[in-house]
């Protein structure tokens, strides 16, 4: 009988192939109490460990084939950065030294303070990223245990990895070696190792909790990385249903190629924007500006953390300047820091008390506003980027209009210092409101008579709306994208947009998702904003639909309230043939 088990789909595509399961990433940490003499000697064994580790992610990547990307090497220059990044290393010292304790125990003390911090931060991306934190902590242990990595002995070829999780450095290499698909019990859509699934098209499915328990070593093992479903010991025609889906998988991605200069635009000749969201300096690397029609998304918090202060305004101009200079006269759309109480700049910590809800608190725009040392400088920074090309400035978490209010004030203030400086700066630039608090949306006619541009944030404006937090196992499953609350709010939006002629686009992962795109367009979307590598599917959606052929079945949608009818509707959607 064939077994089934359910994760999180992170990497589209079918996988057929023989399971191998890896050891268990755990190890067991006890604390052990060293004499004061010994203090010293355990600091160099701890240093040795860091090192040892630092050289073998080195030794990794040079057995990796040169015809690589260089953007999926950059997974992996990211966990060496940490390794030598005394955020990550130096504080296991100073608990070795205050505790008189062991360097398993030091660093796993350090781990759970970060993971702490981690779990309070309410940006899911940033969230997720203590999974890198552990995959590099884990790394340090091992070899601080005395083991090596054993699993690059086996051979790969044709073969469905099950661990419980798997660092990019390690994905990279075994892609290489022939890996078919990639099945753990842990991390999430967002993890690096999910991105990087993705980029090299490894379909893979996460959080597939106890699937060493359903599927044996060696035995046949298929992942629908598209609905996170694995399947062992399946029947043969279970087995054929799956081998026609990677034909069809192997077809479809040969499509996608050929849309690479195909303008974006529907069947009736509506045009449709094309943006991409950028959240670190790699992303760069994936920006082809003959396929996009701009950024519709950077991501400047980037540039912020993991570091002791906040970078000056020459580094901020510098890092603006490469991203306008690559795009080639498109426009690039900034967004202003998003920091607050759940994610701080080290050095710039709240001193006050501890916010009971950071994601209701100081943050994004808010903190901005009230700290116009760290505000200042950035703007500056982005006025300057802007002589360079089109740019275009995104204010976070927008929920009065007085808000906007001030930003453009200062917006005007600091132009006026940057000229009397004798510095360059174009006589107008964009300003546009992330739509991602419900009021917002509901203001939305109000903020569009304010604002050159709308962007909608869905990630976090469905969060709110919801009253839920989609990385929290426990009520993830009532994140909803087609609630009708969240399909009024859209419609709301869109409406002001176009009443005022002010453009509206949206850059959460609504955007990225190709079952919506029809829906989206069919309501009124007509600029999208996402990661580099799901625009392809979107524009295949784009270019085979046809507004007026698909007119009736959103109203019906639209007017729907039952979860079930709603969701009949979309299938019914995405599923007409246009003309």
């Amino acid at each position: 009988m064939t077994m089934v088990s359910h994760g999180i789909g992170v990497s589209r595509g079918v996988a057929i192939g023989k399971a191998h399961i890896a050891r268990r990433n755990q190890l067991e940490i006890t604390q052990r109490t060293i004499t004061h003499d010994h203090v010293e000697r355990e600091i160099k064994r701890f240093r040795t460990a860091v090192m040892e580790a630092r050289k073998e992610l080195r030794k990794v990547k040079e057995r990796i084939p040169g015809s690589t990307p260089a953007e999926i090497l950059e997974f992996i220059d990211a966990h060496v950065l940490m390794l030598e990044d005394g955020a990550l290393t130096d504080p296991p010292v100073q608990i070795i030294r205050d505790e008189e304790c062991n360097s398993e125990w030091a660093l796993q003390v350090h781990r759970n303070r970060l993971a702490a911090a981690f779990d309070d931060m309410d940006d899911p991306y940033l969230a997720s990223r203590i999974e890198d934190v552990d995959q590099v902590i884990n790394r340090i242990q091992r070899h601080l245990e005395g083991e090596k990595d054993k699993e690059h002995h086996h051979d790969y070829e044709g073969i469905v990895l099950i661990a419980d999780d798997l660092a990019p450095a390690d994905l990279t290499l075994l892609h290489h070696e022939g890996l078919t698909g990639l099945i753990t019990e842990f991390g999430g859509p967002l993890s690096h190792t999910a991105i990087l699934a993705r980029s090299l098209k490894i379909p893979a499915a996460m959080g597939v909790r106890h699937a060493r328990q359903i599927v044996q070593e060696g035995e046949q093992v298929i992942v629908d990385g598209h609905r996170g479903i694995i399947l062992a010991n399946s029947s043969r025609s279970v087995v054929g249903f799956y081998r026609a889906r990677l034909k069809q998988e192997e077809n479809r991605l040969a499509t996608l190629k050929e849309l690479k200069r195909v303008h974006s635009r529907t069947r009736c000749g509506v045009p449709i924007r094309l943006e991409a969201n950028v959240d670190l300096p790699r992303d760069i690397a994936l920006l082809d500006a003959e396929e996009l029609d701009g950024v519709g998304l950077y991501r400047t918090e980037f540039l912020f953390m993991n570091r002791g202060c906040a970078p000056g305004e020459d580094e901020q101009f510098e890092a603006y300047k490469e991203i306008i200079d690559r795009m080639q006269g498109k426009p690039v759309t900034i967004r202003t820091l998003d920091l607050g109480a759940d994610k701080q700049i080290d050095g710039r910590k709240n001193r006050g008390a501890v916010p009971v809800n950071p994601a209701l608190g100081l943050r994004a725009i808010r903190m901005c506003l009230s700290d116009h040392g760290l505000f200042v400088p950035q703007l500056r920074a982005i006025v300057r980027a802007a002589a360079e090309g089109p740019v275009r400035i995104l204010i976070p978490m927008l929920s009065t209009a007085q808000e906007i209010f001030q930003v453009r004030n200062m917006i005007s203030a600091v132009t006026d210092d940057l000229r009397r400086e004798g510095i360059t700066v174009p006589d107008k630039i964009p300003v546009g409101g992330m739509i991602e608090v419900p009021a917002a949306a509901i203001a939305a006619p109000t903020f569009a008579k304010y604002l050159d541009f709308l962007s909608i944030g869905t990630n976090d404006l469905i969060q709110y709306t919801l009253a839920i937090d989609r990385i929290d196992d426990s009520v993830s499953y009532l994140y909803d994208p087609l609630h009708p609350a969240i399909i009024k709010l859209l419609s709301i939006v869109l409406d002001a947009g176009k009443r005022s002629g002010t453009p509206v686009s949206m850059c959460g992962e609504m955007a990225a998702d190709p079952l919506m795109t029809r829906l989206l367009i069919s309501m009124g979307l007509e600029t999208f904003s996402m990661h580099p590598g799901s625009i392809l599917e979107v524009k295949q959606v784009i270019t085979s639909s046809r507004l007026d052929d698909i007119a009736s079945i959103t109203k019906r949608l639209l007017r729907a309230t039952n979860p079930l009818r709603i969701q009949t509707l979309l299938r019914e959607l995405n599923e007409h043939k246009c003309a």
